[in-house]
């Protein structure tokens, strides 16, 4: 064992494990059968998680250089907790950068040299006293993440060093323990050779950020445990196999027997072997298997009792076994026999106040949320994770790309171009073990779990006869799964790398251009859907390539969870940051706000949309009954409920429950059973179809909706309603200024100066705060951003706060007084609009908007009047699309129905504040005050766009973060003829597809009724 430690090892690609143990499977033992079964916590296993004295020092030269000796006294140190980072415990500073390395710009170094003047350590100690059972026997340490290297001492005894940050260290402290209290020491770096393959687009930490504990073995235990549950070509027979591998010499006469039980409890097949020296292995049969699926995640569990020569039970290892076949048939990747699509996302470990260091109550409320939104895939960007994670996925069913800890992303590519004239670590031999460690740790670790379909060579780092061999590793130790690389795409050199075509951002018709040139693998986006704020739009543009291209397999969005961290500002509030608001430097700010579910743990509105596509069951209901796609690969319908739903107007009419049975892949019809003539007055009817759980889950219960379908039709033609009508009689008095219609109970007014409506009174309360204007700059997205569209289409912002009135008209009829104004603007003398108002003697108005344009135009990202009413009027009740925010490119999963919220609800947490809250499809919207008083906006015609918002796009517009946005004084009403997407295919240059955008040179019209309330 190496006794004398080095910080040069930090910066030597050929040290990164020093006294480590080997690898092994994350498998847990007990001492009797009756642990076992119950799966009581470990008593073989001592928690050392908790407070531990702790150091902070900058760099190297800084720190307490001898504290793990005995006689170095600590107790004034301050206290931090384990697991947890350093940098959100009051040390240092959490910086986030995506590509490049978080020295960039402070320190001129190439691999493997790290900074010095700016390397972070971390002293902790912990004492402790070894419990009682755990006396006269081998005694181990378990670190299950550090960031990103660490030594460890005993009693100021030299234990072990270890790099990698997401898989587990472990060493044997047995000749280092003293009856009594026990010191152990660990030293931290930020950064190593390591920090060079750990380059991922997240936040960097570093510290004991997982758990650690002291474990104990047994006379014989099982160290390592490889189980494969194969199935035969016929999916019929299943074979389980097992090698058991211990570090000492097994003493001879030991044998196992193993056991294997179904979900219910009943034995289904069991064998008994003797061990040799180090090994043992053993295998089954088992006819008829259930199978493993994320659709129905079937799990056998598995019992192994270890005996000593004497009979006694030494040790018991429970595992879960899932029977699958994962393979290519055809080109196309296959699970049990059936094509797979992969409707997944990417996952980091996140928690907006502990960093990656999450507890198991997240991890629960993630694959719950996942199961919930018929999310069937995860991608470990870019790192293994918990082996919790994998349990829980193995439990309730999700399909997993497992990730190796490596990416290098500032080594190849600079500000987006590819120059890899010093990546690592591409053909560089040096750089080969200390890669392939990192390929070892995974796979020993995970290899048990079925949930695990593709084992990854990790994300972002080129390619190179490095990376292939990491690949042909896992081909050599696991043939039963495929393996992915994305990187090939930038040097197809090193195309046998990946097993299938994987690209990240890839638009619907690159994919296309591909899966049309006799592909030879697979396809699958790695990532897509870029979920920068406001985003997602276009998505159903890659969900329909499904069905459209059998090679064609799927993606994983970009991505799960916003990375943003709890702070507080100068006024003591808690707000969500993103990159750079800790002083960080260099930073990539926001980019790190990617999520389709915010960092607090709340669902954001793209979800809706999420939910709607990646829903296995299809339903497509018409006037007389609905079809149904089962695209399901083992689940009927019939463990559904078919609810069905009739609207009127927005109203229920008719509710009523069906069960139909449609098989996996396959279609049916199912006719309404309506009551006779329920569809018989004129108007606009709606039908909801939707599939509901028919029992509780372990991630939802019973009547839980898990796929949606809808059908508009109107009935007849609805007459006209005659809008203001003769039930009032009204004057008009047209000033020098002003122009007033006054009747019963209302005065609307009109300025000439100012060229807009400036009053609407209804029973002595104004309703207008600010005049209506036309609008034609929503508060700019991420997308947008990322697009420039202030530089493409800036000329539209100028537009909206500089116009000029240049024409009022005013025209009299018998029960209407007609007030137009025509506006020029400063971009070009050849566009005009005009907003007319139609007052009606009920004092109802009706708004015409009308824009004539000119070539040479950008496009429009709204077209839209918009005004500012007092905020006592916040209550919404919509007839509109929704529940949720949606827009023209992201409304499929929204649906037609009345639903109520508050304008506050309006805006959705996207940390850098941006145009959201809008609802499609919008028939009418009444916004009142608490005693019900206000005005309804009506579509006339065409379907609205509206939004009611405390804020102006301009008040949106001008502010980084939420907190930054004005004390709330107005609503504002934006009712808009029509906006662009929001687009989604990536924040960073792609525009909205084509058919979601406003053209600057079409002649555009919309209309709305206003009425008071």
């Amino acid at each position: 064992m190496t006794k004398t430690p080095s910080i040069n090892w930090l910066s030597d690609v050929n040290v990164f494990a020093v006294n480590r143990l080997p690898a092994h499977s994350d498998h847990v033992y007990y001492a009797t059968v009756e642990e076992a079964t119950d799966a009581v916590p470990m008593k073989m296993r001592h928690d050392l998680n908790g407070n531990w004295k702790f150091s902070y020092a900058v760099n190297p030269n800084n720190r307490p250089e001898n504290f793990f000796k005995l006689d170095f006294e600590c107790a004034a140190w301050g206290d931090i907790n384990v697991p947890g980072h350093i940098q959100l415990q009051g040390y240092g500073t959490p910086q986030y950068v995506n590509t490049m390395y978080p020295w960039d710009g402070h320190n001129e170094i190439r691999p493997p040299e790290i900074p010095t003047d700016h390397n972070p350590v971390g002293s902790y100690v912990k004492f402790f006293n070894v419990p009682n059972h755990m006396h006269d026997k081998p005694i181990n340490i378990s670190f299950q993440g550090v960031e990103t290297a660490f030594y460890v001492w005993l009693n100021g005894e030299f234990v072990g060093y270890s790099e990698d940050s997401f898989t587990p260290a472990e060493f044997e402290l047995t000749p280092f323990l003293t009856e009594g209290e026990n010191k152990l020491a660990v030293e931290v770096y930020q950064r190593s050779t390591g920090s060079w393959l750990e380059d991922q687009d997240f936040w960097r930490f570093s510290g004991i950020f997982r758990d650690v504990y002291l474990y104990t073995i047994p006379e014989i235990h099982v160290h390592d445990l490889n189980v494969q549950a194969e199935l035969d070509s016929s999916y019929t027979l299943g074979t389980l196999q097992a090698e058991l591998k211990s570090l000492s010499p097994i003493p001879k006469g030991a044998k196992i027997v193993a056991e294997l039980f179904d979900a219910e409890g009943s034995l289904v097949a069991t064998t008994n072997e003797h061990l040799s020296e180090k090994t043992g292995k053993f295998s089954m049969k088992v006819n008829e298997p259930k199978l493993w699926s994320a659709e129905q995640p079937y799990l056998y569990k598995l019992f192994i009792k270890v005996y000593d020569a004497s009979s006694n039970l030494v040790e018991v290892v429970p595992q879960k076994v899932g029977f699958r076949r994962f393979e290519i048939i055809d080109k196309i990747m296959c699970l049990n026999g059936e094509r797979i699509l992969f409707k997944g996302v990417n996952r980091h470990e996140f928690n907006c106040e502990k960093g990656r260091a999450i507890s198991k109550e997240d991890m629960l409320w993630d694959i719950k949320t996942l199961k919930r939104n018929n999310i069937n895939a995860v991608r470990t960007s870019h790192y293994p994770n918990q082996s919790y994670w994998y349990e829980l996925c193995d439990e309730y069913g999700v399909y997993v790309i497992d990730e190796m800890n490596l990416e290098t992303h500032g080594s190849w590519q600079k500000m987006g171009a590819v120059e890899p004239s010093w990546n690592i670590p591409g053909n560089k031999k040096e750089w080969e073990n200390i890669v392939l460690d990192r390929a070892v740790s995974m796979f020993e670790r995970d290899k048990n779990h079925p949930s695990i379909l593709i084992w990854s060579c990790g994300n972002e780092s080129y390619a190179g006869e490095v990376i292939l061999n990491v690949s042909n590793y896992f081909r050599s130790v696991d043939p039963s799964r495929l393996v992915h690389y994305e990187g090939v795409f930038h040097n197809r050199d090193y195309n046998d790398t990946s097993d299938m075509e994987s690209r990240m951002y890839a638009k619907p018709a690159d994919i296309e251009e591909y899966l049309t040139a006799n592909p030879q693998k697979p396809y699958i986006s790695c990532e897509y859907m870029h979920a920068m704020g406001n985003s997602l739009g276009g998505m159903n543009k890659y969900t329909d390539l499904e069905h459209k291209y059998t090679m064609y397999q799927g993606g994983f969005i970009w991505d799960f969870m916003d990375q943003a961290l709890i702070k507080t500002d100068r006024y003591g509030k808690e707000f969500l940051a993103y990159g750079g608001d800790f002083g960080d430097r260099p930073t990539d700010y926001g980019f790190c706000t990617n999520g389709i579910v915010y960092a607090n743990r709340e669902l954001s509105p793209k979800m809706q949309e999420v939910k709607f596509l990646y829903q296995d069951l299809k339903l497509v209901p018409d006037k007389y009954g609905v079809k149904i796609i089962n695209d399901s690969l083992f689940t009927n319908t019939a463990d559904y409920d078919l609810e069905c739903i009739l609207f009127h107007e927005g109203k229920e009419l008719h509710r009523s429950k069906l069960h139909v049975g449609v098989s996996p892949k396959s279609k049916g019809n199912v006719e309404f059973e309506w009551p006779t003539d329920i569809i018989s007055e004129s108007g606009e009817y709606c039908i909801h179809t939707s599939f509901k759980l028919k029992e509780n889950t372990p991630w939802a219960d019973v009547d839980y909706e898990i796929a949606f379908g809808q059908f508009i039709f109107k009935e007849s033609k609805k007459e006209v309603e005659k809008v203001g009508g003769d039930n009032g009689r009204f004057r008009v008095v047209e000033g020098d200024v002003n122009i007033g219609v006054h009747g019963t109970d209302f005065t609307i007014m009109f300025s000439k100066q100012v060229g807009s409506l400036i009053s609407l009174k209804y029973a002595g309360k104004e309703i207008i705060e600010y005049p209506p204007a036309p609008l034609f700059w929503r508060a700019t997205t991420d997308n947008d951003r990322g697009f420039s569209q202030n530089f493409h289409a800036g000329c539209w912002l100028t537009a909206s706060l500089a116009r000029k009135c240049v024409k009022t008209s005013v025209k009299e009829a018998k029960n209407y007084v007609s007030v137009g104004f025509t506006y020029k603007l400063s971009i070009s003398s050849e566009i005009k609009v005009k907003v007319n108002y139609r007052v009606y003697s009920d004092g109802s108005v009706q708004v015409k908007s009308n824009y004539h344009g000119a070539e040479d135009l950008p496009q429009l990202p709204i077209f839209a009047v918009s005004f500012k009413v007092p905020a006592n009027y916040n209550q919404i009740e919509w007839y509109a699309m929704g529940p949720e925010e949606n827009y023209s490119d992201r409304s499929l999963g929204a649906r037609l129905e009345r639903f109520k919220n508050k304008v506050d609800d309006n805006v959705s947490g996207y940390l850098m504040p941006q145009e959201s809250g809008s609802r499609t499809g919008v028939r009418w919207a009444k916004l009142t005050n608490k005693e019900g008083q206000g005005i309804r906006i009506s579509a006339s015609s065409d379907p609205l766009e509206c939004n009611f918002s405390p804020y102006t796009a301009f008040d949106l517009e001008n502010a980084q973060h939420l907190y930054e946005l004005p004390n709330v004084h107005y609503t504002v009403i934006t009712v808009a003829g029509k906006q662009m997407g929001v687009g989604g295919d990536d924040s960073w240059g792609s525009p909205v597809h084509e058919e979601y955008l406003i053209k600057g040179h079409e002649d555009l019209e919309f209309e709305f009724l206003i009425e008071r309330i």
